[in-house]
């Protein structure tokens, strides 16, 4: 009779390279990845709103318009709080990837430097 069993042998060697590959260099590219597209992300949403908003003062100029400058503030600070909660969710979810969470966390960090 085979013994079939199941179970997951843990490497003794914390040196190995299958432990290193998978609990080191496989979530710091998942977060390198994560940390790039929000970067890019960032970029993208940044050269939309500041187009949307020359668009405004260029609507108000011509008298289409007329802009309200502790309305605009209010909104720019919700979309700042938006962004801070979004990162902040992002970073979060990572350090669970690993037991410690510093190798997605630090690769989302320089993703989003390189991005």
């Amino acid at each position: 009779m085979k013994n079939t069993s199941t179970e997951t042998t843990i490497p003794n060697d914390i040196f190995s390279k299958d432990y290193i590959i998978g609990n080191v260099g496989t979530p710091f590219i998942i977060g390198f990845a994560v940390g790039y597209f929000a970067k890019k992300m960032l970029f993208i949403t940044v050269l939309l709103c500041g187009a949307l908003i020359v668009l405004l003062f260029i609507s108000e100029f011509f008298n289409i318009t007329h802009i309200n400058d502790a309305n605009l503030q209010h909104a720019v600070d919700s979309a700042t709080d938006a962004a801070k909660q979004s990162g902040n969710f992002l970073v979060n979810r990572l350090s669970t990837i690993t037991s410690k969470g510093v190798s997605a966390t630090g690769g989302f960090i320089v993703g989003f430097k390189l991005g």
